[in-house]
């Protein structure tokens, strides 16, 4: 499909279409858009699904990433399993009617929790043919998808516009897709002189009546959405929603019900840059400092609108470095503080990352991770940072990483980053990546707790004689001392310092500084409990992996088990440094393998074999600290990991 189908900028004339021609293909059952039947006359007893997955695909900047995320918000208020995947074009103004100018959301419905954004498409709404080509071309619609498209396109007065319609369609009918042409703008016309700021609600509309979704709860959802815009706009919204309800109701024989069930506990629907931000707040930071950055720059905002109304600042720098400056010097002056950024940003704050790490003063950095090297793929997610979160930087500069792997886990990863940073006076890096920091997912509301919070600040006298740097021979920590505590005057250095913080580079002072600050990994990692085995503690292959694969990976062992096969996983959170018990884990498994959303080569290639191979991030790891041969499959298109990939990677090394 992908190769047959063609952009709108090559010139290959229209062919003819017989009348009936759609209706004799399986499964094409094309609509004619001025159908027109009453909602009396047109009973329809929905199709009970366990899940559907429904795109919805526009120009930028006509609202179909707003219509998704509503449709989202909708269905897990319904108490529906919600899980979105946005789908954002490289550019941030690509061309009008573009493959590459692709721009929405993916939205996971099901009658169960899920924790990714599944396989392929069931349903795509589309506001023009050649964002719906991108779909196509991307593999990312099942066979036999159906397909919501505008109509406007086919009377469109440019004669190669009206004709890349026409072929586009035949094509799309002639392989087997359900077509239904929509007349989206002649709809939304009568409500709006511009119909691209009404398609997406009456997008919505559409989808809430195919899914059997409460149209009260639709309409709250949109007075949500608009809350700050004129009474005026709140309500032409309104009426394109239950337009486009109504539209659907009598025009369109599609209805499908996911059974649901009201959550126990009250829920919140947010995605990950939000979570972050919330958890921001929630564990006691004060101090944000970050530099724009795509995908890390929402999770700033977030924080831009509601910080100040709890007493706290988000300071925008004037570049990356001079952001986690400020950072430790809010760190330095007595509570820890956080920046956040992505992989070009995290490379240029390096160094002051290692000011921190020589002077033990605590940081929390978030890296939100993107595609690379250099600009790469700004919008798209990778998991391509873990090395450097480690090793990165000069000299031995120990650092803690963990990685969220989870909406939720955005959220309380914070927390505990800021604990860990303020117990052990250390860097703390949080990775999370665009997926998670652009899907949504519902969770239990988080009840505050009063430990999440770090003690006052202590200002009591230094007791005489104590050092800035007296570190503990077992454990290599050391008493923070505060600006302003009595008898803790000391110069703060970057520089090679002995236990009175003066610079001193005899050997032996160095060598004890740099085992010290190493100590401290040593005596943080006694604290780590060992990750916990999905499914079975031994069997023939172990998925490992970490951050946001994890919905994919266990979505495709659940299914495996299911098949008989002795398949299990296990998911690391903390990757610097790794709990006891890992090697003793793997160990249990004929064979072991890492899932990662990241680079690896495979041996098919001509050039490729066991002595020059590159293996992927996590695996490096594995093989390097236990030893143990374990094998890496990986894939970096931008894109989240999806459990059918998983699964036939996993077909094939039981092979």
């Amino acid at each position: 499909m992908k190769s047959q189908i063609r952009a709108e900028t090559e010139q290959k004339p229209a062919r003819k279409r017989s009348p009936g021609k759609a209706g004799k293909k399986a499964g094409a059952d094309r609509k004619p858009a001025n159908k027109k039947k009453s909602a009396a006359s047109h009973p329809r007893l929905g199709q009970a699904v366990t899940e559907h997955i429904v795109e919805i695909v526009s120009d930028s900047g006509e609202g179909a990433q707003r219509c998704g995320q509503s449709l989202a918000a909708i269905a897990a208020r319904t108490g529906l399993g919600i899980w979105t995947v946005e789908i954002i074009p490289a550019e941030i103004q690509p061309p009008a009617r573009s493959v590459a100018g692709a721009s929405g959301n993916r939205v996971r419905l099901a009658s169960r929790r899920i924790m990714n954004g599944g396989d392929e498409a069931d349903l795509v709404i589309a506001f023009n043919e050649q964002v719906l080509l991108s779909r196509v071309r991307a593999n990312e619609l099942k066979p036999g998808c159906i397909i919501l498209l505008e109509s406007k396109w086919r009377d469109d007065p440019d004669p190669e516009i009206a004709e890349s319609y026409a072929r586009v369609t035949e094509e799309l009918t002639d392989s087997g897709y359900r077509l239904h042409e929509i007349p989206l703008e002649d709809e939304c016309i009568k409500f709006v002189p511009d119909p691209r700021r009404g398609k997406n609600m009456f997008a919505l509309g559409i989808l809430c009546s195919i899914y059997s979704l409460d149209l009260e709860l639709a309409q709250a959802q949109v007075q949500f959405v608009f809350r700050k815009k004129d009474e005026k706009i709140i309500d032409i919204n309104l009426d394109l929603l239950k337009a486009g309800y109504g539209w659907a109701e009598a025009n369109l024989d599609l209805r499908y019900t996911i059974a649901s069930s009201k959550p126990l506990k009250p829920q919140v629907v947010i995605n990950g840059s939000a979570a972050l931000a919330l958890g921001v707040v929630a564990s006691g930071m004060e101090v944000c400092a970050m530099y724009p950055i795509t995908p890390a720059t929402s999770t700033s905002h977030y924080l831009s609108d509601i910080f100040e109304k709890v007493g706290c600042v988000v300071h925008q720098a004037e570049d990356e470095i001079s952001a986690c400056a400020f950072a430790i010097g809010a760190s330095y002056a007595g509570k820890c503080a956080v920046t956040v950024t992505s992989g070009p940003g995290l490379s240029l704050k390096q160094e002051t990352i290692g000011l921190a790490v020589m002077a033990e003063i605590p940081l929390v950095v978030v890296n939100v991770q993107r595609g690379g090297p250099s600009t790469g793929q700004p919008t798209k997610a990778e998991q391509g940072d873990l090395l450097a979160a480690i090793f990165g930087g000069h000299g031995d500069a120990p650092k803690i990483v963990l990685a969220a792997a989870t909406i939720e886990d955005c959220f309380y990863s914070v927390i505990t980053a800021r604990k860990i940073a303020e117990t052990f006076n250390m860097v703390v890096i949080v990775l999370t990546d665009a997926s998670l920091a652009t899907a949504q997912q519902p969770f239990p509301r988080p009840r505050f707790r009063e430990e999440w919070l770090a003690p006052p600040v202590d200002q009591s006298a230094i007791p005489e004689g104590a050092k800035p740097y007296d570190w503990d021979p077992r454990t290599g920590m050391a008493q923070r001392f505060i600006p302003g505590q009595p008898n803790g005057m000391h110069c703060l250095t970057g520089l090679a310092h002995d236990r009175n913080s003066r610079v001193a580079y005899d050997p032996d002072v160095n060598q004890e500084g740099i085992r010290n600050r190493s100590l401290k990994l040593a005596a943080f990692q006694r604290t780590l409990k060992t990750p916990p085995v999905y499914g079975d503690d031994e069997g023939d292959l172990l998925l490992v992996g970490w951050g946001s694969t994890k919905g994919a990976i266990e979505e495709a062992v659940e299914h495996m088990r299911a098949d008989g096969k002795a398949v299990s996983s296990l998911h690391l959170k903390f990757l610097q440094p790794m709990a006891s018990g890992i090697k003793e884990v793997l160990d249990r498994f004929g064979k072991v393998m890492t899932i990662e959303n990241n680079w690896s080569d495979n041996l098919d290639g001509d050039l490729i074999d066991e002595h020059n191979r590159r293996y992927s991030s996590l695996a490096l790891l594995l093989r390097a600290r236990y030893l143990v041969d374990i094998d890496c499959w990986g894939e970096a298109r931008g894109q989240p990991i999806k459990p059918g990939t998983i699964i036939d990677v996993i077909q094939k090394k039981l092979q």
